[in-house]
């Protein structure tokens, strides 16, 4: 499947076969192309909890107001990211980078972040999300569909999965093979309703 295709095919599909199950060799695959996604300063800083324990997601699926692809899809991934991961050794983000890279993208990163919480946050969010998109398309490729999720209780969720302190969870994301097709596209705005050229309009004119 060429990339356009899945674009196009991509649905958030929420009703999965819950006796499938996606080899090791696939959740590998799919989560070395997860992390080859961009990220600010190469930081890195999403972290991915694939709960396999039927327990835990029995757990999370109570978190998530009963939700059954919570269970049934063949891979749940809570994506998390780091806070802190700027300041955590940050030379090894660079160790293959030039001497004169890593002089200059070092004592940037401990510019930029610094007492800098809502940067670090902000960053961590557009990390994952584009990590998220990968992911998704990534599974889509491999004849999986897939759904984004935030329907659940974040604080609950934290504390099964023992999120560290300095964490955050963006979001889940479940994978599978579908059992029914998800529902028609419910209205996409026009193209000129969301892009445009150099500026907004001028509403005052």
């Amino acid at each position: 499947m060429d990339i356009k295709e899945a674009i196009l095919t991509r649905r958030s599909v929420k009703h999965y076969d819950p006796d499938h199950t996606m080899t090791k060799e696939e959740v590998r695959t799919l989560m070395e192309h997860a992390i080859l996604s961009p990220t600010a300063f190469n930081l890195q800083h999403w972290r991915f909890i694939n709960v396999e324990d039927k327990q835990l997601r029995q757990e999370i699926r109570e978190a998530s107001y009963g939700q059954a692809q919570v269970t049934d899809s063949s891979m749940l991934l809570v994506l998390c990211a780091d806070l802190n991961a700027w300041e955590k050794d940050p030379q090894r983000y660079w160790r293959h980078a030039p001497k004169e890279v890593q002089d200059f993208m070092l004592p940037a990163i401990e510019g930029y972040y610094t007492n800098h919480h809502q940067g670090q946050r902000d960053e961590c969010f557009r990390s994952v999300g584009i990590a998220a998109s990968t992911i998704m398309l990534m599974a889509k490729g491999m004849g999986y569909d897939s759904c984004p999720m935030d329907g659940f209780d974040f604080d609950k969720v934290a504390r099964i999965i023992n999120l560290p302190h300095d964490h955050v969870i963006v979001m889940m994301i479940t994978i599978g093979k579908k059992l029914q097709e998800a529902r028609p596209r419910s209205g996409q705005l026009e193209l000129d309703e969301v892009l445009f050229t150099d500026k907004f309009p001028d509403e005052t004119k």
